[in-house]
């Protein structure tokens, strides 16, 4: 864009926060990102506000569980609803960073969830605010929502101290009503964080798609930001089949095992040498 366009000429040229949306909303496979809030949906603000309402969602999932598998441990419980919880703030800012190369607010008042029918985890997502920042060669960096930063590194700065921002709220909210302790509601948020920059790279399909992905994870969480847990700890593995691909050992624990039958996921951290 031309720097000497006016502010007008900015507002009908370059796109805003909207457009984003739209366009990454409709790469996604499943889900989707809108800007209203549908009557059945969740403000994240409301849950952090009141959080008996994370107790009424965790006897849904509990519901949900028993149908499922029979028993419904607490912990299990608990951990579901806190790592679909962080997923939000963290999916959302992944898929417009990769996708976009913009990071919208990611304040609880700013977004909204709804539960999926077949199972209580988020499926649709809302970004209710118009501000973004973004690089100064976004075709919107002129517009009056746009706050432009320096380079890739700032924009993955602004990233991860928004969604910590986001994520410390949870904690507070989240912690008293559950026998999970704030580390490992700190881990969740690091595991939400690294696998959703993977994961928006992933859906691409390729292996390309995926590296950039991973590359993302590599930006954001290019070492232990606390009260984050660690790093990325996406690396290469070898796979069933020979071939070399992606992995990540996880920092938090879903407790899953406690249901009938199962047992520790291979990437657990009650198993996976650290």
């Amino acid at each position: 864009m031309n720097q000497q366009r006016s502010f007008r000429d900015a507002r009908d040229v370059g796109d805003g926060l909207a457009s984003s949306l739209l366009r990454v909303g409709g790469l996604q496979e499943r889900g989707e990102l809108r800007r209203d809030v549908p009557a059945d949906w969740f403000r994240c603000a409301d849950l952090l506000a009141r959080p008996v309402l994370f107790d009424e969602w965790r006897e849904v999932l509990s519901s949900w569980l028993i149908g499922e598998h029979g028993s419904a441990p607490s912990q299990t419980a608990a951990s579901y609803v806190m790592s679909w919880y962080l997923h939000v703030p963290a999916y959302v800012g992944a898929l417009l960073l990769h996708h976009e190369r913009r990071v919208p607010s990611l304040k609880p008042e700013l977004l909204a969830f709804g539960l999926g029918e077949d199972r209580p985890h988020p499926e649709g997502m809302a970004v209710l605010g118009d501000a973004f920042y973004c690089l100064p060669t976004d075709p919107g960096s002129a517009r009056p929502e746009a706050t432009v930063v320096r380079d890739e590194r700032a924009l993955a700065g602004v990233l991860r101290a928004q969604y910590v921002a986001h994520a410390a709220r949870f904690v507070r909210a989240y912690a008293p009503g559950t026998r999970l302790g704030r580390r490992m509601l700190w881990a969740a948020a690091t595991d939400a964080l690294d696998n959703s920059l993977w994961w928006a790279g992933r859906q691409g399909g390729t292996q390309d798609a995926e590296g950039a992905g991973v590359a993302d994870a590599a930006l954001v969480l290019d070492e232990r930001h606390r009260p984050l847990t660690s790093a990325s700890t996406l690396r290469l593995t070898d796979g069933p089949d020979g071939h070399r691909e992606w992995a990540r050992r996880r920092e938090s624990c879903c407790f899953s095992y406690l249901l009938p039958g199962e047992a520790e996921c291979g990437e657990c951290p009650r198993v996976c040498a650290r």
